[in-house]
């Protein structure tokens, strides 16, 4: 029977079948952090139970920690005890924990990538919902809950409903200044954010493969803004090349074995998707977010919908969020002044992101109404990135640059917008207060966001660039 490639990884892992669409799988490798697992760490000795298979779990300190430079675990007072309590239950349950200053230490879907935690074939799984992004490397991954992050701890294992296969096709090339995080943005603005609820998405064709890993991962991570709490791309020798001689994967004749079996990763030709979509990636443009869900997406060099041109169910809501925005439907977001730009999240903090920001920035200046802020996904990405001087080319720019974390992602550290404040941001969310109470967020991608710190407002980069 032919099957793709999620079918073939859920039936590698099913431990039993439990009736009513949910099956008890197996999970190869778990990754907790500060924020949501103490109450599951709290259960579980309330239980009297201890970890299951310690050597699958992994621990980072990103979600609260502050990313102010030469931060510690005090730095953001609110943060501490979280910070402190992960150290503590690691050390219990002999968790290996990348802590504040470990070299190792970051975003927790950085440091998986990065570290070779997540592999193809595998079942990856950590209590924050962009999970998916390590996806990138063949891995089935999902985000889950707190309760779950304790049943994975006490058994490693997880009962889980199984979604329906689904493909999102993307062929063509990108044109010249179009990024992944612009071609997931696309896919958001072609099909919505409900397309992929109840699926598990794959990635596929032209434009996929032509994407280095770390593009893939910008396009996985957004998954969750499609409905989905899956989508990967299956594994070939981009994906095999970046594995290669990471900390936590195969070596030597463990490697060869691997390696021939990750091969056989693929859909069968003629495996069925429940749903099929296609988008032609040379019609995408450098896209920015007008609302407040990561469905209201328009280019940068277009207006934003007028309300009566939107169907009837919509209006409402695009109403409250114009309302919110501060913005007008029917009028370009060009123009409007910006007073912050966050560069960073699990999205695009990379060290490719970072070198495509610095090399577009090089020789400019950020305008003096703008705070910009540049946050590294993973201690290892800032080392490599000060190796390189971007550092300095950033800091020359009038960038911040801060110690790796989530920052001003979610906003529950000490990093956040001003109410009111306009923020474009290369992170994965929008929603009204998602970086500060009252703050207005435009995602977009990190030359899109570092454009728009040099001129003070909202600008196509491509046109600015001109001008230079």
């Amino acid at each position: 029977m032919p099957l793709t490639l999620f079918e073939r990884i859920w039936n590698d892992h099913l431990i039993e079948d439990l009736g009513d669409g949910v099956g008890l799988l197996q999970i190869d490798r778990h990754v907790v952090h500060e924020v949501s697992s103490p109450e599951a760490f709290q259960r579980l000795a309330a239980a009297g139970r201890t970890v299951a298979s310690p050597g699958q779990t992994f621990a980072t300190q990103d979600h609260i920690l502050s990313t102010a430079p030469g931060r510690t675990d005090t730095t953001f007072a609110l943060g501490t005890e979280y910070v402190r309590l992960l150290r503590t239950n690691c050390a219990r349950h002999n968790i290996q924990l990348f802590d504040v200053d470990d070299r190792r230490q970051g975003i927790v879907h950085v440091v998986a990538g990065e570290q070779g935690l997540a592999l193809p074939g595998c079942t990856f799984v950590c209590g924050d919902s962009h999970t998916a992004t390590v996806g990138a490397l063949g891995a089935l991954a999902w985000g889950i809950g707190s309760s779950e992050v304790e049943h994975v701890l006490a058994t490693q294992t997880l009962a889980q409903s199984k979604p329906a296969p689904m493909q999102i096709r993307v062929d063509g090339r990108l044109r010249p200044g179009v990024t992944p995080k612009d071609l997931i943005l696309g896919i958001l603005r072609s099909f919505g954010i409900t397309a992929g609820v109840g699926h598990a998405i794959e990635y596929a064709g032209e434009a996929i493969r032509a994407l280095p890993i770390e593009g893939r991962m910008t396009v996985c991570n957004m998954s969750i803004e499609l409905g989905a709490r899956f989508g990967f791309v299956a594994p070939d020798d981009a994906t095999f090349d970046y594995l290669y001689g990471k900390p936590y994967v195969p070596a030597g004749r463990d490697w060869e074995r691997a390696l021939a079996q990750w091969s056989t990763l693929r859909s069968d030709d003629d495996a069925r998707f429940a749903k099929v979509l296609e988008l032609d990636a040379s019609r995408l443009k450098p896209f920015i977010s007008w609302g407040t869900t990561p469905g209201d997406i328009v280019a940068v060099d277009e207006p934003v919908p007028d309300i009566a041109s939107l169907p009837i169910g919509r209006r409402d809501g695009a109403r409250a969020a114009l309302a919110y925005m501060g913005i007008e439907g029917g009028v370009p977001l060009e123009g409007l002044p910006v007073d912050v730009v966050f560069i960073g999240s699990c999205t695009n903090s990379r060290l490719s992101d970072l070198r495509g920001v610095a090399e577009f920035v090089r020789g400019h200046t950020v305008a003096p109404n703008v705070r910009a802020l540049v946050v590294p996904g993973s201690s290892q990405v800032k080392k490599a990135a000060e190796d390189e001087g971007i550092d300095v080319v950033l800091r020359a720019a009038g960038f911040e640059w801060r110690e790796a974390g989530c920052s001003m992602c979610l906003g529950i550290n000490d990093d956040v917008v001003p109410p009111a404040a306009r923020c474009v941001s290369t992170s994965n969310r929008n929603f009204e207060g998602r970086q500060g109470k009252g703050a207005r967020t435009h995602l977009a991608s990190p030359i899109t966001a570092a454009a728009c710190a040099i001129a003070g407002r909202i600008v196509d980069a491509g046109r600015l660039a001109e001008r230079a």
